[in-house]
Order: structure tokens, then sequence, then C-alpha cells
């Protein structure tokens, strides 16, 4: 098919429409954790993180899942390009069916994480703190998983303002009812860290049903058969949707998991050094949620570019994605460099007994996020720009010794062996999502290059 003769200005109309939104939306998501830090950091180091990584683990899990279920976005995505409305429709109610099965074992799963803290040794309070907040924060996975179906559907049609809508009123509930479920008031006793956890619960039910009923009143959703059609299990389209989503799922494993497992590594090394991360964590999450939320718009454009068979279109979208993530990262560098200490006293209060170890050790830890930011962001956007031609397997390999062989191999090596401690494993994230993003946009590259798909490597 002829490439669609669109100027620069035209494509970055497009990208706006779907990425600011997105971008925001998944800001606003971002923040709800960040509040939940804030509320409880305030009852000293170990709340936060015993908060911090049961966070970490559980979101890994969420995370993952969301991940599978992308693809059913690309076949979404792939189906609207091609004018297939109804198969649309279908992708989505099958996307449903496999997020229900996905997510009830994985209810189950997060309220038992706190074995796997007690299998890496971590402090006994932050063991005992974690196992409250996860029995309150197990209620939240299969409202995620169900929005995150409509989330990928309303972002396929750009129609993305109503996530941002919905994700910022959610922003405000979760700050007032962790408040308030945390530390009591008008008549409730404080829940402390279980109260933390079921805030977010809450808030995730609200998130469902509220864009569901979005989805179901407004017109524009209306032809793609999401309620009308009968909801009948449909077997191949269900294993079509697990077997490209496992390869994106275990890239994502791989992805967010190595974050998970410095903050395991952290905690092997101490509290304070888990808490440390935790603070720097959650800086660093800023400009990479605003890159995924462009990430997820280079797919889409990606896939809609594949669905009208036209590579060209697919390699000028996948390219300008990466270069706005870059653009707008390198931009916020500034930040955790020359405002580290009051990023810092955001989440922990100099009167906390460890403040001045935990400070101390933030402030190495934030300058040498904000050198690899740039990488972080770029393999976000090259990995989607990648599946959205549902090329999965290779990114998946490339993922394994970026982000495992190098940055946790060695990030282990620089910490244990040399004894850098948390420095070192910090180190570690950045060489290995510097390589990681080097070689997916290599692999973009060769991928849509003139020659063609025979070309890939």
């Amino acid at each position: 098919m002829t490439p669609i003769d669109t100027t620069l200005k035209d494509e970055l109309k497009q990208f706006a429409i779907i990425a600011i939104p997105l971008s925001a939306a998944y800001l606003a998501e971002f923040a709800m954790f960040l509040t939940t830090k804030m509320v409880v950091g305030k009852l000293g180091y170990h709340s936060l993180a015993a908060v911090g990584i049961a966070g970490d683990l559980s979101f890994e899990v969420l995370i993952v899942l969301m991940a599978l279920l992308s693809v059913v976005g690309v076949l979404a995505a792939q189906a609207f390009g091609a004018g297939k409305k109804l198969e649309l429709g279908n992708s989505v109610r099958q996307g449903f069916y496999v997020a229900t099965g996905l997510g009830i074992p994985a209810m189950l799963f997060i309220w038992n994480l706190d074995l796997a803290l007690i299998a890496t040794h971590q402090d006994p309070r932050v063991i005992e703190l974690a196992r409250e907040y996860l029995a309150g924060l197990s209620g939240a996975v299969l409202p995620v998983l169900w929005f995150s179906i409509f989330r990928n559907f309303v972002a396929v049609l750009s129609q993305t303002v109503s996530i941002l809508v919905i994700s910022v009123l959610a922003v405000v509930l979760n700050y007032v009812l962790t408040l308030w479920l945390v530390y009591g008031g008008l008549g409730l006793p404080p829940l402390g860290l279980f109260g933390a956890g079921l805030a977010t619960t809450v808030v995730s039910w609200f998130m469902f049903f509220a864009l569901a009923l979005h989805v179901y009143h407004k017109p524009m959703f209306r032809g793609y058969g999401l309620f009308k059609e009968k909801w009948r299990l449909h077997w191949p389209l269900c294993r079509e949707i697990m077997w490209l989503g496992l390869p994106v799922a275990g890239l994502t494993f791989l992805e967010a998991g190595l974050f998970v497992a410095t903050s395991v590594l952290s905690g092997v090394i101490g509290a304070k050094t888990l808490a440390a991360y935790e603070i720097t964590a959650a800086w660093i999450g800023i400009p990479f949620v605003i890159a995924f939320g462009i990430a997820e718009a280079t797919m889409i454009r990606v896939a809609h570019a594949i669905g009208r068979n036209s590579m060209p279109d697919a390699r000028r979208c996948g390219f300008l994605g990466m270069g706005l993530v870059v653009s707008i990262t390198a931009f916020m560098i500034v930040v955790p460099i020359a405002f580290s200490k009051e990023i810092i006293l955001v989440f922990i209060t100099p009167e906390d007994p460890g403040y001045e170890q935990v400070s101390a050790l933030a402030t190495q830890f934030l300058f040498i996020g904000a050198l690899f930011m740039i990488f972080d962001a770029l393999q976000a956007a090259a990995a989607r720009a990648l599946r959205g031609m549902k090329d999965n397997l290779v990114p998946l390999w490339i993922a394994g010794f970026g982000y495992w062989i190098l940055g946790i191999g060695g990030g282990s090596v620089l910490a244990f062996h040399y004894q850098m401690g948390g420095v070192g494993l910090w180190w570690g994230l950045a060489i290995g999502l510097a390589v990681a993003a080097c070689l997916l946009s290599l692999r973009f590259h060769f991928f849509t290059r003139p020659a063609g798909l025979s070309s890939a490597v």
C-alpha cells in the first residue's frame, strides 16, 4: 500500500492526541503510588521501605500482566487500521476473558508476596509492615487489569482524554483515602499500612467503573459490538492473545524486574539503602511514565501503519516516537541533580533517625539515575515500536542480555564483590539500560529499512 502523505506536523498532531492524555494519565496513576509513599513515609523509613518493596513486587506482577494484555491494543489497532470494527470489538471482549483468567491467581499471588521478602532475608520489621500493606492491596488486581483493557480500546480510537480525567480524580481520591485509612478519623481507627493498600484497591475499582460507564454511554464507542454482541469465549483469539502476549510479558518482566530486583538487592544490603532506593525510584518514575505514554502512542501509530500495510509509515512513526522521548527526558536531567535535597525531603523528615544515611545514599542514586533517564525512555519507545509490528521474541533476548546479564549481573558484582553497595547496583542499571536501548533501536532500524522484513536481524 502507498504510504499516507502526511507532514511531520500532522504526525506530531496524531502523536499529541494519543500521547499527551496517556502520559498525563500514567503520571497521575504513578502519582497514586507516590502519594502513598509520601503518607506512609512520615511513619518512618521502615514503613517507606515496606510499602516501597511490597509495591514494587506487586506492581511488577500487574505490569507484566498488563503488558501481555497490551497485545489486545495491538490487535485492535491493526483491525482499526484495516477498517474492521467488529473484529476490533471482539479482540477487546476476548481480552476481558484473558484478563479475568490471569487476574484471579495473580490476586492470590500478591496476597502472599511476603514469602518472597522472607526468602530474600529482608529486614524483619519491613516484612511485618509489608504483609499488612499486601493484604489491603491484593483486591486491586482485577479492576486494574479490566481498566487496562478499556484503556487499550479508547487509546486505539485516540479518545484518551477520559483516561486523563479519571486518573486525575483517582489521585485526589487516593490521597484523601490513604490519609484517612492510614491515620484514622471520623470514627475510624488507624489502619496503618493495611489502610494504604485498601485505599489503592478502592480507587482501582472506582477507575474501572468510571471508564466502563464512559465507554458504555459515549456514542463514539458504539458500532464495535462491545456490549451488544454476545460475549462468547473465542478460544483461537484468546490463544493468539496469549501467544503474542507471552514474549511481551517476558520482555516487561525483564524490564520492570530490573528495578524490582534492584529493590530487593537494596533491601538485602539494608533498610536504609532500600529507603534511599525508593526515594530515587519515585523521581526516576516521573520522566519514565511521561515517556511511557509516548511509547504507547508509538506502538499504536506503528500498528495503525502495519494495519494499512505501510512499512515506511511504520518506520517514520517509530523513529519519531524515539526522538520525542529522548528530547523530553533530556530536558529533565537537571532536576535530580539540582534539587536532590528537595526530592528527599518529600519522603522523609530530618527528624527521622535514619535521615542522614538515607539522604546521603539517595543523593548519589539520584545523580546516577539522571545519567540513564534518556536510555530508560529510549528502550521503552523502541521496544513498543517493535511490539506494534508484533516483533516480540528478539526484543525479549535483547532485554535478557541488557537488563539482567549486564544490569543485575554487573550491578551485583559492583555492589557485593567490589563492595560498592547501592551505588554499584545503580551503575549496573545504567549500563544495562544503555545497552538495551541501543540494541532495540538498531533492531527497529534493521526491521523497517527499505529492504523490508527480510533484512531483519
